[in-house]
């Protein structure tokens, strides 16, 4: 068993598509809050989580930032792939949230099976689908949704059924696209209502059961 396993998407390739991605990809490790892609730099190797988590952020000419997505074990960065096929640099940046392992596949190899396989072109733009559907999803929340509504569904979403998310308002503010300052008004009327208690660099959830109503959940 080899990492291309790892991924439902291309376990139906051939031997010889296998073969050259193995003969010709590596697997390497990246630290932990590394940036491993950045606005104008050209892709050279599209990468394959295999471990760990890597958060992608789009960024203004203000400072602001908004989190796009985030790739996860067992998949493929779309941002990659689309500068890759259409041959632009990247507009977003990619920042490993825990220490990660991914393999790499070398532009030449990504270009030759993209023209040559229709297993791996389906690979690619099932991946590619599936993100432009969540980035619409972004978009509708940001452009028509409440902020306390969308912040109470983040603080859920980030606890993971625990009690306590290690975050800070910039954090969060980033999550959703908004001031630090936005954040932070609705993190004292949350915990005006009871729902949270806040720490330095962290938020304590004490009621989730008004976070739920507030989300729709």
């Amino acid at each position: 068993m080899s990492w291309i396993d790892q991924f439902p998407g291309l376990s139906s390739l051939g031997s010889v598509e296998r073969e050259l991605l193995l003969a010709n990809s590596s697997v390497m490790s990246v630290p932990k809050n590394t940036v491993v892609f950045g606005p104008g730099k050209t892709p050279d190797h599209l990468l394959l989580l295999l471990e760990g988590t890597v958060r992608v952020e789009q960024l203004s000419e203000k400072g602001r930032e908004i989190v796009l997505y985030r790739v996860r074990a067992g998949e493929s960065c779309v941002m990659t792939s689309a500068c890759m096929l259409a041959f632009e640099s990247y507009s977003a940046q990619g920042v490993t949230e825990s220490e990660a392992r991914a393999a790499a596949i070398p532009l030449k190899v990504f270009d030759q099976l993209v023209s040559e396989s229709a297993d791996f072109r389906h690979f690619v733009f099932t991946a590619f689908s599936t993100r432009i559907v969540e980035l619409f999803h972004v978009i509708e929340d940001v452009a028509f949704q409440r902020i306390d509504i969308r912040l109470a569904a983040k603080i859920l979403e980030l606890a993971q059924g625990d009690e306590l998310i290690r975050i800070t308002h910039q954090q969060l503010g980033a999550e959703l696209g908004t001031a630090r300052e936005v954040i932070s008004r609705q993190l004292s009327e949350f915990q005006r209502r009871a729902w949270i208690k806040q720490t330095r660099g962290a938020i304590q959830i004490v009621d989730s059961g008004g976070l739920q109503k507030l989300a729709g959940n």
